[in-house]
């Protein structure tokens, strides 16, 4: 594809006798936030790795920006930054001295890396806290300095391992918008996470990875389009009437919860399958407390989906 940054075909990567990367299929569009869930073990660390030119894959063809990794991957690390899931900042050091640093070390020069350390400080509204060790920072704070730390270079494509991992919820928002940020600016960015919420917050589209395969691709309303749809749920004042209701109303495949006095059924027409339990439910004189439409969360859609991998296997 014309306008992928990254494209994966048929990767794969052994050690020993476990295969962390099973025939990997992945196609990411350019100036998008793309990402990859999997529970532990199901190869994503492996996949930015070799992405980043930091591990060679035993097959398949892996490009990033338009370059091989394994024949150009000088030319890849040119066009890419990499956030893992530690922090590589030195805790003595302010935020400026930092970023500095790690300009030099990208071969900078001394009064571009100071402009460069400016610019993303303020960007990441860290400016007032550029001379302040970054061991005194909060964690959302290191996160973010972090996070700019590794587009110094101003890269094409940025890779994030699973970025808010052992944060606060303020820690992880600030993340979050971050990375909106750099999606609204074109970056294309590759994000692994085991938060579920997460990639529903921030992925354009999301491939969900199980034993070292994509199990399952798509925007987020897609996955949970294919994992059941949406469904409608009431909930019943009395117990004692779940089977009258199940009779009367206009749904098939109807599943009762009796503990907690729910029915819940799939439904295709949203608003008018919603209308007609109401009327039912009134001209029945059946009692709700509540009755609700309701799309499958991304938890469900990833258990679903790791679930029926491993019944596979």
């Amino acid at each position: 594809m014309a306008d992928a940054a990254i494209t994966v075909e048929g990767a794969r990567k052994e050690y020993g006798s476990k295969n962390a990367l099973d025939g990997l299929d992945l196609t990411v569009t350019r100036g998008t936030v793309h990402g990859v869930l999997g529970p532990n073990g199901a190869g994503k660390t492996t996949l930015i790795r070799i992405l980043s030119t930091l591990l060679r894959p035993d097959a398949g063809r892996v490009e990033v920006a338009g370059h091989d990794v394994v024949a150009e991957a000088y030319a890849v690390r040119l066009r890419i930054g990499l956030l893992g899931q530690h922090a590589a900042l030195d805790e003595e050091l302010g935020g400026r001295q930092n970023l500095e640093m790690f300009g030099r070390l990208h071969h900078l020069g001394a009064r571009r890396a100071r402009a460069r350390a400016d610019e993303l400080l303020a960007r990441f509204d860290l400016a007032d806290t550029g001379r302040k060790p970054v061991g005194a920072y909060s964690g959302g704070m290191r996160r973010r300095l972090d996070l700019a730390a590794s587009l110094i270079t101003e890269p094409e494509v940025l890779f994030l391992d699973e970025p808010t991992t052992g944060l606060d919820p303020r820690g992880r928002a600030e993340v979050w918008d971050s990375v909106r940020s750099l999606a609204g600016a074109g970056t294309t960015v590759l994000l692994t996470t085991q938060y579920l919420e997460e990639a529903d917050q921030l992925a354009d589209r999301i491939s969900v990875v199980d034993a070292g395969r994509v199990v399952a691709d798509g925007t987020a309303d897609e996955l949970k389009a294919a994992t059941g749809g949406d469904r409608v749920d009431v909930v019943l004042r009395h117990a004692g009437q779940l089977g009258a209701a199940v009779a009367l109303l206009p749904l098939t495949g109807v599943r009762v919860d009796p503990d907690r006095r729910l029915l819940s059924a799939p439904v295709t027409d949203r608003m008018a399958a919603l209308s007609g339990v109401v009327r039912a439910l009134e001209e029945a004189g059946v009692e709700a407390e509540d009755v609700a439409l309701r799309r499958p969360t991304l938890d469900e859609v990833f258990l679903h989906l790791t679930d029926r991998t491993k019944e596979a296997a």
